[in-house]
């Protein structure tokens, strides 16, 4: 709790109001990690400004240089293609100030270069922060403190789990969690429509799927078991499970898998 009220003075601008800042601020603010008082924000959309203010009875300002000049911690959440109009509107205002960027492609280096001994916290999130069950992996830039990375570690578990990464490894982890929610979303379907196939209505059989594979998740984030371990648990020699763990053995899926990782993680190299 002690933590909780120290945070909640500290004032943290947004820059960008969309879904994903937006899923932060909720969960910030419902934990009272930091009060909706001491959160402002700035979009050059209208419709995210009004959207937020509505949800979280923020303070919506009128500039970057403002919101920079307002506040404690600046957390960039823009489409990273405009990161250098946004770093030019920071230069000069933003000094010393700890800045946290959830921009895929944007490395910490690239926002140290225009804006000098700035602490820098990068940050991959994923969608699901919007239920609570995001995955963050957090990067140390070069002049953050460790003080830096845990407020900022602190401040994301409000949202879900985190991780920290060197940030070399952090395309792998855009192809893993950033865009991992889609692949699941994919095998979900796919899990549900193949039940459908035999008789099952869609509805029944997503609800099926979509809640096994939270269930399984689970056990293997909350269990001491490792996953072959628990496939292990749950299979019965020559029974149902063990006939459905040939066919997967048999297929290529490991290899359609691994190229499917691959793949997205050369992509987001890219983007840097």
């Amino acid at each position: 709790m002690c933590v909780n009220i120290c945070n909640s003075n500290k004032k943290i601008g947004f820059i960008g109001a969309g879904k994903m800042a937006s899923a932060i601020m909720g969960g910030i603010i419902k934990s009272s990690f930091i009060l909706p008082e001491n959160i402002f924000i700035f979009d050059i959309n209208n419709d995210a400004i009004k959207c937020a203010k509505e949800r979280f009875n923020v303070n919506a300002l009128n500039s970057i240089a403002e919101l920079a000049n307002k506040t404690d911690i600046i957390l960039i959440a823009t489409k990273p293609f405009v990161i250098d109009d946004v770093l030019r509107e920071l230069e000069g205002n933003a000094s010393n100030k700890l800045l946290i960027s959830i921009l895929a492609g944007v490395t910490c280096q690239k926002i140290e270069n225009i804006l000098k001994n700035n602490p820098v916290v990068r940050v991959m999130p994923n969608t699901p922060a919007f239920v609570n069950e995001g995955m963050c992996a957090i990067c140390k830039g070069n002049y953050a403190t460790v003080s830096d990375v845990d407020f900022v570690e602190s401040m994301l578990k409000n949202i879900g789990k985190t991780v920290r990464v060197d940030e070399k490894f952090i395309d792998i982890v855009t192809a893993i969690s950033g865009s991992g929610p889609a692949f699941y979303y994919y095998i979900i379907d796919l899990i549900a429509r193949a039940g459908e196939k035999l008789g099952l209505d869609y509805s029944t059989c997503l609800t099926l799927s979509a809640q096994t594979s939270l269930g399984a998740a689970k056990m293997i984030l909350e269990g001491a078991q490792s996953p072959d371990e628990l496939i292990t648990a749950v299979t019965t020699p020559g029974g149902c499970t063990a006939v459905g763990n040939d066919v997967l053995k048999q297929s290529d899926l490991m290899q359609i898998l691994d190229k499917t990782i691959k793949d997205t993680m050369e992509k987001a190299r890219a983007l840097g």
